[in-house]
């Protein structure tokens, strides 16, 4: 696998579990390197890693070898235990030359690294005096004895050594001071100076104040990101640099694969610190976890030109960016722009030619090359649609370099893919020519543009004009309003022609909705005579429940279930992507005729009960229940009864005494209502049942139950075009070979139905990009799938109208019962009671009025009437 895709981390981590089993300590020795030339590794690898080899190390070569993995280790990631590690490590080899002072500089270091972590500093700062109070004890002299002049004066030193220790440590707030104070009472001799005791006081003052978030870290999951952040504006505030560094270091080491961490703590070292090995370090680690983030790779190139790091090491940074996988072909355009930018910076341009100014070149040219062979075949889009990269090549050209020439060939090549239709962009390179070329250019990009734009003609005629008004002579000037006149005529023309196309479309829908309204008039007409004939006499409003009989009840509550119509999930409204623009409501299931006999006489004569809002907090709205169950009550209360006692349960039924395949489930206690809310999407009866909470929209129109997110997820991919008997384990199988996969989702619809759809979800963003690039375009089953990172549309409103065309048919926006409009419900008005003063259309979404390009007259506002008028006129009819 590691040959195949040599970026696969959990890999990495399987290879050397196996390894280090069988006992292949040279391959295992080589399976780590490899991983750590790839990653930083976490504390866990390393101490495992360092403590094998520890046991290996004999010799003196050995250990050496052992003290520059220490260096590496500590590199990472900020880990007391592994600095720990190496101070103790390091006092093994006190006995050699130079072993002491060796010792004191790995405990120097260990504490400007984590001497100040709150939990965790204080076992370096007792593992040091331990050391020195060992050496203490070698410098005293023997019973009896007298010491010479030098033995006091290492006596005395040492003493002195480990006094600073203590009152270095209780200056600083750490966890368990006050004990680390009260050894320091019993091991000196003399009383502590009133100095190191206002220091304590103040550090543990400060100690109280970061305790609430000591604590809030230690309670929270993983990742603790608000905790981390809450921590970090707070040490902000304060302002100590060394503190706010480690606090970072701190979150990072937990969250080493969040970007935006990253990002506010280099940002955060480029302007404060902006000491070079330490931002340095920095920016490396960062692009190292999150390689696919254009954004750090970007930040690494400033911060090295900043800094002065040699061209030769930028480069090869900048070749790594180019390897490191990114999402989006933008992604690549935005790392070439940079690079871009500062081999610009390099050339001066006061020399006519200069390596710099070649290397820019060449750059420029390769950078164009590269996004049309790499870029395009991978993404299928160049990412630079009006490609911006040649246009500030030509600017380069024209204004540093003085070569007009090469920069009227490059607005040629810009022209010629798909931009001499867009005005701004003949404006653009009419701009460049006004700066640094020659009236002659101008006039002929400016005629060149009047006869290809085809977004605003208009402004390139006029400023064409303005150019002639000003510099141009006669003969320009009647050329000019000549070929400016023509164009507009023509595009005036063409205008005409869309309109008259579109009102003839907008005239035949009316035609077919008015054929559409007669037919259904004919066949309800012809309906109830056939049934007046056998004598089947029916109430008017329950004759109405047959025609409309998918409305749905003011009582319910006032939210649309996620996955019902228009209130789809919105990871599930991606289906557009594939192309799916339509979707059909399932059909109500037949039932046979004994059954609705039978439910007719049971349920019709029933009272309905309305819900009572102020139990939503102990209720539960279950909908997508199959029209068919028996007997929805005593089935519901068997499934329900697991979470907890059931007080209530209510099947809403229709007119006619037919289950509407939905209830209200009441419990004794909150508690057991938001339990039953983990049984959403059990198959019940061959559908998924869904189960939400009981909230009224009209009092919290906010309220939003969708259970999936509805923004870009980059350690998630959304997968299309997958057959429909793909299972989830067939899958998994597919997707593991990339990654560690937490969890799939395979999408279906109200019935259960799968669509071709799922949602993959890895344990980290450098996985699902890895798997985007594996999977994308492979075949399963003989279908061919789809993979990108989900990143699903926003949701269009529906009162919004669309844009062109289509919304000069757009419904006007109604205002509906508690829980909005139903998938197929109508006006419960009688259609011959529908008249209007202007014929009317009907679109698929609802009545509509004309179109402009029908009527130019206004719709008169109806007329108001009273229940009076409106009884006269029912029975005039």
């Amino acid at each position: 696998k590691l040959s195949i895709n040599a970026f696969d981390y959990n890999c990495h981590l399987d290879l050397i579990k196996l390894l280090r089993q069988e006992g292949e300590l040279v391959k295992l020795r080589r399976a780590r390197q490899k991983m750590s030339e790839l990653f930083p590794l976490t504390e866990e690898i390393w101490l495992d890693w360092l403590k094998d080899e520890i046991k290996m190390a004999s010799e003196s070569s050995e250990r050496e070898k052992v003290y520059e993995l220490f260096e590496r280790a500590v590199k990472d990631y900020i880990c007391p235990e592994i600095w720990l590690e190496y101070a103790q490590y390091s006092i093994g080899g006190i006995g050699q030359e130079g072993g002491i002072e060796k010792v004191r500089s790995i405990f120097e270091r260990a504490l400007t690294a984590v001497g100040l972590h709150v939990t965790k500093g204080t076992a370096l700062w007792e593992a040091y005096r331990e050391f020195e109070n060992a050496i203490l004890e070698t410098a005293q002299p023997a019973p009896g004895s007298v010491p010479s002049p030098e033995q006091q004066q290492m006596f005395c030193s040492q003493l002195e050594r480990i006094h600073t220790l203590f009152r270095r440590q209780l200056g600083i707030p750490l966890l368990d001071m006050e004990a680390s104070y009260a050894e320091y009472e019993e091991w000196s001799e003399d009383s502590i100076p009133e100095t190191i005791i206002k220091s304590y006081k103040k550090a543990l003052q400060q100690l109280e104040k970061c305790k609430p978030y000591e604590e809030a870290l230690l309670g929270a999951e993983t990742p603790k990101l608000a905790e981390y952040q809450a921590y970090i504006d707070f040490e902000m505030k304060a302002g100590d640099p060394a503190r706010i560094q480690l606090i970072y270091e701190r979150a990072l080491a937990e969250n080493c694969l969040v970007p935006d961490l990253w990002a506010r703590y280099n940002q955060y070292l480029d302007r404060q610190l902006r000491v070079k090995e330490l931002v340095l370090s920095a920016h490396d680690r960062a692009v190292r976890n999150c390689p696919w983030t254009v954004g750090l790779w970007i930040r690494y190139l400033l911060a090295m030109e900043r800094h002065g790091v040699d061209h030769c090491i930028i480069s090869e940074t900048f070749e790594k960016a180019l390897n490191a996988g990114f999402i989006q072909a933008t992604d690549y355009v935005e790392i070439w722009q940079a690079y871009l930018d500062y081999l610009r910076r390099r050339v001066d341009f006061t020399q006519d030619s200069s390596k710099e100014l070649e290397e820019l070149r060449s750059a420029f040219a390769r950078a164009v090359e590269y996004l049309k062979q790499e870029v395009e075949e991978r993404f299928s889009e160049s990412g630079d649609p009006s490609c911006t990269i040649m246009q500030n090549w030509a600017r380069v050209e024209a204004r540093l370099c003085n070569n007009m020439q090469k920069a009227r060939e490059l607005w040629d090549n810009i022209m010629t893919k798909g931009n001499a239709k867009y005005a701004n962009m003949w404006l653009e390179y009419y701009n460049l020519e006004r700066a640094h070329g020659d009236t002659q250019h101008c006039r002929k990009a400016l005629h060149r543009a009047v006869q290809c734009t085809s977004d605003y003609p208009e402004h390139v005629c006029e400023v064409l004009l303005t150019l002639e008004r000003i510099e141009g002579t006669l003969e320009d000037w009647d050329a000019a309003v000549q070929k400016t006149e023509n164009r507009l005529a023509r595009v005036n023309e063409q205008r005409a022609k869309a309109a008259e196309k579109e009102a003839a479309l907008a005239k035949q829908e009316e035609e077919k909705a008015e054929q559409r309204k007669q037919s259904r008039a004919e066949k309800k007409a012809s309906k109830k005579a056939k049934k007046n004939r056998i004598g089947d006499k029916r109430k008017a409003d329950d004759d109405d429940e047959g025609e409309w009989g998918q409305e749905e009840e003011a009582e319910q509550p006032s939210k649309r279930h996620k996955g019902d119509g228009d209130g789809l999930l919105p990871e599930e409204d991606m289906e557009l992507e594939t192309g799916l623009f339509g979707r059909s409501g399932p059909e109500k299931p037949d039932r046979p005729a004994n059954q609705k006999q039978k439910a007719s006489t049971s349920r019709k004569d029933i009272p309905k009960v309305l819900h009572d809002s102020s139990k939503d907090n102990v209720t539960v709205f279950v909908s997508n229940l199959s029209y068919n169950m028996a007997d929805p009550e005593v089935k519901l209360r068997e499934l329900f009864e697991s979470c907890g006692e059931v007080e209530q349960i209510r099947p809403v039924f229709s007119n006619k005494g037919t289950f509407r395949g939905y209830c209200y489930v009441e419990f004794k206690d909150e508690k057991s209502a938001l339990q039953a809310l983990g049984l959403d999407r059990k198959v019940v009866e061959g559908r998924p049942m869904f189960v939400s909470p009981c909230v009224d929209k009209n009092k919290n129109p906010d309220f939003k139950v969708f259970r999936y997110s509805t923004t870009l997820e980059k350690h998630k991919l959304f997968i299309s075009g997958l057959p429909f008997s793909c299972t989830k384990e067939e899958l998994e199988d597919v997707c593991k070979a990339h990654g560690s996969v937490k969890d799939i989702r395979l999408v279906t619809n109200r019935a259960g139905k799968p669509k071709g759809l799922a949602y993959v979800e890895y344990e980290n963003e450098a996985q699902a990009s890895q798997a985007v690039l594996k999977m994308d375009g492979l075949t399963i089953k003989e279908h061919v799938i789809k993979v990108a990172i989900s990143n699903p549309p926003l949701r269009k409103l529906p009162d919004k109208p669309e844009a062109g065309r289509a919304s000069q048919f757009a419904a006007p926006r109604q205002i509906y019962g508690a829980r909005g409009k139903g998938r197929t419900q109508l006006s419960m008005m009688p259609r011959a009671l529908q008249r209007q003063s202007n014929p009317v259309a009907k679109a698929e979404n609802g009545m509509v009025q004309n179109s402009p390009a029908t009527s130019s007259e206004p719709a008169e506002e109806p007329k108001k009437m009273s229940n009076a008028d409106f009884a006269k006129m029912l029975l005039n009819k």
